[in-house]
């Protein structure tokens, strides 16, 4: 079995384009890979936060892994600060990586340009992200279009230390998951639907009340000529619509198309599979936060799980780098 590590920020609630684009395929490989989950707290720390709202962010964005799906018997589920390995390993990337590298990074450019306040944290924050990869010796990392260069340089840094001190890391592979769904803001179809929620109109959250859900739906945008076929670029409202009921039913968006032939029946059809699709993970989430204990619990497992890889491959890393070991 491969070994694929993820991660996710706890910054924003968890949206519906989360779901159908990434963490239920997170949940559906578990049984074929070795899979490692992190609630990567901080890469939130880039930019500043209320320390109580990232405390419960943090707890819930874990609780919310596990409703939707993530086992803790199958899969090793820790928040990144519990695993102080990945603060050192990202001062040997930091080390190891060009100041040119990490000012081409395109992430950086975008969010740089648009804030106040510009942390060395957000310039430097792929070292860290290298390092979180490399720590587990991982084989894939599933990622998007936007996140493929980040992946690019941690290859770039494991091949470049390698090549100075020796074997240490595995250089790890993009892996793009199966088909997943673009999932668009309903009222602004040509944007992604976003954590940020910008739009609260077109954006559904995976713990929003079920009747708002319904409701959010059947007010999305489409067009006047109720024409119903899968067109992103001429038809983007009704293509999401079609995207989001196909990404729910294990469906083909185009072939559903030819079973409606009014936005009236796709937008009630398109609600019932999203609000069926949430219910059972709403259930469990509550179930989750009302025993935080043993949430911990189970975090504190998996961050001696991931103790146990990520201590390994730093004494490695240390060893061929030269750094004096304690006595």
């Amino acid at each position: 079995m491969a070994r694929v590590f993820s991660g996710i920020k706890p910054t924003g609630p968890v949206q519906l384009g989360n779901l159908l684009g990434a963490l239920q395929f997170w949940a559906g490989d578990q049984d074929e890979n070795e899979s490692i989950f992190c609630v990567v707290d901080l890469h939130a720390l880039t930019v500043p936060q209320e320390p109580a709202q990232l405390r419960s962010t943090t707890l819930e964005l874990a609780q919310l892994l596990i409703a939707i799906g993530i086992d803790p018997e199958i899969s090793t589920l820790f928040v990144q600060s519990h695993v102080p390995q990945h603060a050192e390993l990202a001062w040997m990337m930091e080390c190891t990586a060009s100041f040119g590298e990490l000012r081409r990074m395109t992430q950086f450019k975008d969010k740089s340009d648009s804030a106040d306040f510009v942390s060395g944290g957000l310039f430097t924050y792929p070292a860290l992200m290298a390092a979180d990869i490399l720590l587990y010796q991982t084989d894939k990392v599933p990622v998007g279009d936007d996140q493929r260069q980040h992946i690019e340089l941690a290859r770039d840094l494991a091949i470049r230390f390698n090549g100075r001190y020796g074997e240490t890391f595995v250089v790890p592979e993009a892996a793009i998951p199966r088909i997943a769904a673009r999932v668009m803001d309903l009222q602004h179809p040509s944007q992604k639907m976003s954590k940020s929620i910008d739009s609260p109109q077109g954006t559904i959250l995976v713990l929003d009340d079920l009747d708002v859900v319904a409701k959010k739906i059947k007010r999305a945008v489409t067009d006047v000529d109720n024409d119903v076929r899968f067109d992103p670029d001429g038809k983007p409202g009704v293509s999401n619509l079609l995207t989001i009921l196909a990404s729910c039913t294990g469906s083909d968006p185009a072939i559903l198309a030819d079973s409606y032939s009014q936005y009236g029946p796709l937008k009630a059809d398109c609600a019932d599979a999203v609000v069926e699709l949430l219910r059972p993970i709403q259930v469990r989430f509550a179930e989750l936060a009302a025993d935080p204990v043993r949430a911990a619990q189970i975090l504190a497992q998996g961050a001696d799980k991931a103790q146990r890889i990520a201590s390994g491959t730093l004494e490695r890393a240390r060893s061929a780098i030269g750094l004096l070991p304690p006595i």
